[in-house]
């Protein structure tokens, strides 16, 4: 049981962190498409704030991605793979059951 606790912890954390990656994702679109400014003191924090949380995450899966240019991919991979640990550490608490 307590297995199967850890389990949903981990799962709502898996959570967080993927909506982090959609809130970085929108902002920096935001950003590109000059909609919200980098000047803005809150627009600033925030952007700051998203890539330090997500950047220890990042740029292991950027070291081994290859080159793509303007298209960063690195997102959509940590998304990816989280969601395949969820899947396997939810299959674990039921199996453990």
């Amino acid at each position: 049981m307590l297995l199967y606790t850890l389990v949903e912890i981990i799962g709502y954390l898996i959570s967080i962190v993927v909506m982090l990656v959609i809130v970085q994702f929108v902002l920096s679109l935001l950003i590109s498409f000059n909609v919200v400014n980098t000047h803005n003191d809150l627009v600033a924090s925030l952007w700051k704030a998203v890539n330090a949380l997500l950047d220890p995450l990042l740029k292991p899966i950027r070291r081994f991605m290859p080159d793509t240019g303007m298209l960063d991919l690195s997102p959509m991979v940590l998304i990816i793979l989280l969601q395949i640990l969820r899947i396997v550490l939810g299959n674990m608490a039921v199996a453990a059951l």
